[in-house]
């Protein structure tokens, strides 16, 4: 089955979507082998990979290409942070071409002023609102495949209040996106409210130790929300592990002690070893049968 189609028959059930962050082959395979139904390609971890931040310095083919990586490294849908768009509705075509060729089941795109920053940062601009509602209708018009997900989200709140997040969101509904995404709203009341007043599915973004109140994934689909991000779970995790085993190794001078989960063999069965074994194996006993029926 295609990851679009696997993807619309996800949001189709009865449960809410959720979908962890990542941003390599690695921790896109970390995240399916946990059982969760979907990967979320964050930008900001996109981003920490190439070794930037959250800055708007990614370009489209970073991102495109790194896309590529996390979706042949999983057999479950990916949705990818495609930023602005980069540019105008013509970028926003090309964007959206550039991932649906390379086996993406989705993309948000938001409506920031490039280079944009961090959903949770201050100092956010905003384009108008024509502008956002032309590049969402470029990018529903771009797909190929009906089933691609298109999810508008806007950046609003931080800069003009809930009330004009709310209305950007429902005006690219209108223009054919298939999910909203109110970015960083900041009280309990806020986050309940979306769900109630957008004309459509909503998307929770859980960002640790940023704007938005951290509610439990039930309590997000009680509020009427169709899926959750966790976008900075791995990329935290690793941040904080790496630092302490680095300074564990600078300070005693010997490496950190691993579980036997972590040795050399366990952490490559992560990464698909035993399918590359038998692979190999199938080649050999095919080369082993057809040098017996020679010698003979």
């Amino acid at each position: 089955m295609k990851a679009t189609k696997r993807l619309r028959e996800l949001l189709a059930g009865d449960e809410i979507v959720v979908l962890p962050g990542a941003y390599d082959g690695l921790t896109a395979r970390l995240v399916e082998q946990a059982g969760f139904p979907g990967v979320y390609m964050t930008g900001a971890g996109t981003a920490a990979s190439y070794g930037y931040p959250d800055y708007g310095l990614i370009t489209m083919t970073e991102m495109t290409e790194k896309a590529a990586v996390l979706a042949r490294s999983v057999k479950i849908p990916v949705i990818a942070d495609a930023d602005t768009g980069y540019g105008n509705e013509l970028n926003v075509t090309r964007a959206v071409r550039e991932f649906e060729a390379r086996g993406i089941a989705g993309i948000h795109i938001e409506d920031q002023v490039s280079p944009k920053r961090c959903g949770h940062l201050d100092g956010k601009e905003i384009v108008p609102l024509d502008v956002f509602v032309a590049n969402i209708r470029a990018a529903v018009q771009a797909k190929s495949d009906p089933d691609f997900l298109i999810i508008a989200r806007s950046d609003a709140r931080a800069v003009a209040g809930l009330d004009e997040a709310i209305d950007r969101v429902n005006a690219a509904l209108t223009a054919g996106a298939d999910m909203a995404f109110v970015e960083a709203p900041c009280t309990m009341d806020e986050v309940a409210t979306i769900p109630q007043r957008v004309a459509g599915p909503c998307l929770l973004n859980m960002v640790p130790a940023g704007r938005t109140p951290l509610v439990t994934t039930q309590e997000a689909q009680e509020m009427g929300f169709r899926m959750v991000l966790y976008p900075g779970i791995m990329l935290v995790a690793q941040i904080t592990a790496g630092a302490e085993a680095l300074r564990t190794l600078r300070d005693t001078k010997k490496a950190p002690t691993v579980p036997l989960t972590a040795q050399v063999m366990q952490a490559f069965q992560v990464l698909g070893a035993a399918e590359w074994d038998e692979l190999r194996s199938g080649f050999q006993s095919v080369a082993q049968a057809s040098s017996a029926r020679r010698g003979t």
